[in-house]
């Protein structure tokens, strides 16, 4: 059957069936392709199967969805997954109509795609940041992200868990729990943690649930999660991708950004995210700025390149420095010329920051339930609150919520602690912190560890990171790539690249070099723990 025969079919069960359930998905052993599978393989792959009529959006469509009731609701139990898009195979079916009629929207198009439970979506999935206060509330709209990707063609099949409010309720948390998805489980070791706050994103990348993934970040919660998961996450500028739609904490610092296998289908995916929003003054200065995303995964990348190594990242963990110390000889034999040095006052902006955050996270939540949930029983912090407290069997079970007292404790945004606060970050962050190390040593990136390997997940004590390498960028809203540079006892370590704002070119240029040199990434094999035999 070719892929015409095969949509028409598709088409007319469809219509005789008045739902998208059409037809059984040819088993994932009908589209071998690479050591994975199809479901492993990148978004060029795919496309490349559905132009030659090897296979359909929904057919790949299907596959993922089978694969997240086998792995993510059965067996392993990842967890990752909070909800399925009940219209997925209907939108797939319309992008191989599309398809069969060459409209073909761009490089996304019939490609599923998971979100972040905090991303609003317009239809009939909830958006909740994995609160039950929110549990049931559809979003008025969708997100602009959420738009630029369906424009692009993207089929969005469900959306992820996450750690709740997007791990700013609690500072006893547990990364990637929440009340409404309970906690999601490392697909590397099912003991230990994913990081957050884009923990579902990043298992479900890694275990291949869905080609692409869209994660959040206010301050490591994309580069950490896909660090851990062993796969590419990249935060970008602040203001490159719109904020508008997205349940906040802190528009100084709050960004989407794609979570991927690699750098390609990362960089692929930011280009059909980017877009100046009307409704998020931010973008407004990323006009003219976005490039060519695609071009950038191109040979010979790091080249001539200096590369700033910022020794003060490194020392949590002796076994990550050594992978690390390992991904810098591979960085040498691609070309780039390696300087030693540290990112200067990297210990100035650490409170302040916490004070933005709790003050942003106040003002940005009553902003957002106006706009995107006004029907919602919660309208403001003082409501979340009480609610918790009502449910606290299945809200505060497990650690409490003083990000969230804190924050209705604050001032409005005209505070003079608030504005001071801001200014020291922005201070010790960009001009006297990466901007001036880059600056005097003329870099075109700075690298280190992004962080620790996965830790066990602890409800008695909490987080324990080890280490992290994400508060420069994400407070001085600098674009930030990790890429899979190893493993410590089994577990993935990520490398990362930082630059100056809109530096995202430059800085996939560098990644998918590296990354195409080593390949580090593995398939994940779910154990229950860490083999201590493994290297």
């Amino acid at each position: 059957m070719d892929r015409r025969e095969f949509v028409r079919i598709g088409l007319a069960a469809g219509a005789a069936a008045g739902s998208s359930r059409v037809l059984a998905a040819p088993s994932a052993a009908a589209y071998k392709f690479g050591a994975g599978g199809i479901l492993e393989a990148g978004v060029r792959e795919q496309q490349q199967m559905m132009e030659a009529g090897k296979l359909t959006s929904h057919a790949l469509t299907s596959q993922y969805l089978a694969r997240i009731r086998n792995i993510d609701k059965a067996g392993p139990r990842l967890n990752a997954i909070i909800e399925i898009n009940p219209e997925a195979l209907k939108i797939a079916l319309e992008m191989d109509r599309e398809r069969m009629l060459k409209r073909l929207r761009g490089p996304l198009h019939g490609i599923p795609v998971l979100l972040k439970d905090n991303i609003a979506t317009g239809d009939r999935m909830s958006t909740t940041a994995g609160s039950l206060a929110l549990n049931g509330v559809r979003a008025a709209r969708d997100a602009h992200v959420v738009a630029q990707l369906r424009a692009a063609g993207a089929v969005i099949i469900g959306k992820t868990n996450l750690s709740e409010w997007a791990n700013m309720r609690s500072t006893h948390s547990v990364s990637g729990w929440s009340a409404r998805g309970g906690l999601t489980l490392n697909p590397y070791s099912l003991d230990r943690n994913c990081s957050g706050s884009s923990s579902g994103s990043g298992a479900a990348i890694a275990a291949n649930l869905a080609t692409l993934a869209v994660g959040t970040e206010t301050d490591g919660s994309i580069v950490s999660p896909a660090s851990i998961c062993g796969v590419v996450g990249i935060k970008p500028t602040l203001g490159l991708v719109s904020r508008s739609g997205i349940i906040p904490i802190a528009h100084s610092q709050d960004t989407a950004g794609p979570m991927a296998r690699s750098v390609a289908d990362a960089a692929l995916m930011l280009a059909a995210m980017v877009g100046v929003d009307a409704d998020d003054e931010a973008t407004a200065e990323s006009r003219g700025k976005a490039a060519d995303y695609s071009a950038a995964l191109e040979k010979g990348g790091l080249q001539g390149k200096r590369i700033g190594v910022a020794r003060n990242f490194f020392g949590a963990n002796p076994e990550v420095d050594m992978v690390i110390e390992r991904a810098l000889e591979d960085l040498a034999a691609q070309g780039a010329m390696l300087v030693n040095t540290e990112v200067p006052n990297a210990s100035k902006y650490g409170e302040t920051e916490t004070e933005v955050l709790l003050y942003e996270f106040k003002a940005d939540l009553e902003a957002y339930l106006k706009k995107y949930a006004p029907h919602a029983p919660v309208a403001n912090m003082a409501d979340v609150i009480a609610f918790n407290k009502k449910n606290h069997a299945r809200e505060l079970k497990y650690f409490g919520q003083e990000y969230l007292e804190q924050a209705h404790s604050k001032g409005d945004l005209e505070t003079p602690a608030y504005r001071d606060a801001l200014l020291n970050n922005r201070r010790y962050a960009r001009a006297e912190g990466i901007d001036q190390v880059m600056q005097q040593h003329q870099l075109d990136a700075l690298v280190a560890p992004t962080g620790g390997p996965a830790w066990l997940t602890d409800f008695i004590n909490g987080d324990h990171y080890g280490g992290s390498f994400s508060s420069p960028a994400a407070v001085a809203g600098y674009p930030h790539i990790t890429v899979p540079a190893g493993h410590v006892q089994g577990l993935p370590v990520g490398l990362s690249f930082v630059g100056a704002a809109y530096s995202e070119a430059l800085l996939i240029r560098m990644a998918y070099c590296y990354e195409q040199a080593t390949r580090h990434r593995r398939a994940p094999q779910f154990p229950a723990s860490v083999s201590l035999s493994v290297r």
